[in-house]
């Protein structure tokens, strides 16, 4: 018998400030996904300028990404999960909504991945608190 493996990707980019929260779920992890998603972001947006923070995942900095003329990518540091807000949300879909559960399709996946991100998007409290995490940094000055 022949294991195969199916999958599907939530793109996402939260707003700590006011957890606001867009997602989209798409088939394929491609720069050419990606530019979809930037511009969706772009288009729920039209008022706002947006500075993008992403980790360096391939999809992230290709050259063929399109970035919306209202939005800045910047790259955070290799290695560095835990700098990225986002990260912290896709905890909370799977320790929330796909714990310890079996499913009987990806179409059964992808209908309890698109409930948890609606649920998400609806409770900006919940987005703002889980992602808007402050970083204490301890500097020491030392003269020679």
């Amino acid at each position: 018998m022949q294991i195969v493996r199916e999958y599907t990707y939530a793109f996402g980019a939260a707003s700590p400030h006011d957890g606001a929260l867009d997602t989209l779920v798409l088939p394929v992890v491609t720069a050419a996904a990606m530019s979809i998603f930037l511009a969706e972001v772009a288009r729920r947006h039209p008022e706002e300028f947006i500075l993008m923070f992403l980790d360096g995942a391939g999809w992230h900095r290709a050259n063929s990404l399109v970035i919306p003329e209202n939005m800045k990518l910047e790259a955070l540091p290799p290695y560095s999960p835990q700098l990225n807000p986002m990260e912290h949300i896709w905890d909370e879909v799977r320790e929330k909504w796909f714990a310890n559960e079996v499913f009987d399709s990806l179409d059964g996946i992808e209908d309890r991945l698109v409930e948890a991100l609606v649920a998400l998007k609806g409770n900006q409290d919940l987005v703002a608190s889980t992602t808007g995490f402050d970083w204490i940094i301890n500097c020491r000055l030392t003269a020679t």
